[in-house]
């Protein structure tokens, strides 16, 4: 990191140093090691570029910048891999699962934008405070990462929860038993609470996280190509089979001329609800529950009449 590190804070040097001797021995040891988070980097910068303006001595220049360099490894591995990124993916994965690019945009977008402006408040911030910032970052530090630590995890734990079933179904004579109907009746939510568990087991028996998420990894795709899973457990008809993404209720609901397979109850139920809340959201006063108005029959052609 240190060839990105000298040039990162160059034009600084060249503004402080006009002479050229005392530009390159600052240059010099500027590029001793350095190892510190990319996000994080500029609060250093800062630092380096407000003790070289003051002309202080070398040794006292790489003290500081090695002092601050190493807790911000763990501080930003913390605030950005663990809290960032799993509360945008979070948030925007679910837009992109129903085939809209948006989530993939509004991630690169709040994740680049919030990590940019860290950057660049870093810089100004730690410059203005100088050798002050060095000891509130390594007095506060580990406070910091373990309450950033937990806020991801946290956030980690609720998205688990919102993801795992599966499409499996046994039949029995005429009736098919829905494998996930059976797990919901013993407990909501088992099949990621399982996973999870798991997982934490493997960790606590010496398995690396990048192992893990191999093993989820590979489990994931060969449970789909047999169509083991259904992913999220929201998103199943009655026979067990995933309701596509980006359905749109109010399409289907007069399209449907009674030629294509009639969709699930679970489907009519899902879309009425969905008619029921634009209706209301238009000021339309509803008296049934959706639920009850999911209830009525076809009649007709199909959906028409209806």
């Amino acid at each position: 990191q240190a060839c990105g590190w000298l040039w990162g804070i160059l034009p600084g040097l060249q503004k402080i140093h006009t002479n050229k001797d005392d530009l390159k021995a600052s240059m010099a040891h500027n590029l001793d090691f350095l190892n510190t988070h990319p996000f994080l980097v500029t609060f250093v910068m800062g630092i380096v570029l407000s003790l070289e303006q003051n002309k202080t001595e070398t040794q006292t220049i790489r003290s500081v910048r090695i002092s601050a360099a190493g807790p911000l490894g763990g501080i930003g591995d913390a605030l950005f891999w663990l809290t960032l990124v799993p509360i945008t993916a979070g948030l925007t994965a679910n837009i992109a699962m129903e085939g809209n690019i948006l989530g993939a945009v509004l991630f690169l977008v709040i994740f680049n934008a919030v990590q940019f402006i860290v950057r660049w408040w870093l810089m100004h911030w730690s410059y203005n405070l100088g050798t002050k910032a060095v000891t509130m970052l390594t007095s506060n530090a580990k406070e910091f990462t373990r309450a950033a630590s937990i806020l991801g995890i946290f956030v980690v734990g609720g998205l688990i929860a919102n993801y795992g079933a599966t499409s499996l179904r046994i039949t029995v004579g005429s009736p098919t038993i829905n494998i996930q109907s059976l797990i919901d009746g013993i407990l909501p939510k088992l099949i990621p609470l399982l996973i999870t568990l798991g997982i934490y087991t493997l960790i606590k028996k010496g398995w690396t996280p990048v192992k893990c998420i191999l093993l989820i990894l590979v489990t994931g795709i060969v449970g789909c190509a047999f169509g083991i899973w259904a992913g999220d457990s929201k998103a199943m008809d009655n026979d067990g089979n995933t309701i596509a993404g980006g359905y749109n209720p109010l399409v289907e609901w007069y399209t449907y001329d009674g030629g294509e397979k009639e969709p699930s109850a679970i489907e009519q139920k899902h879309a009425t609800q969905e008619i029921v809340k634009q209706l209301q959201d238009l000021g339309i006063k509803i008296d049934a529950t959706a639920d009850a108005i999911g209830g009525l029959g076809y009649g007709g052609s199909g959906y028409e009449q209806k």
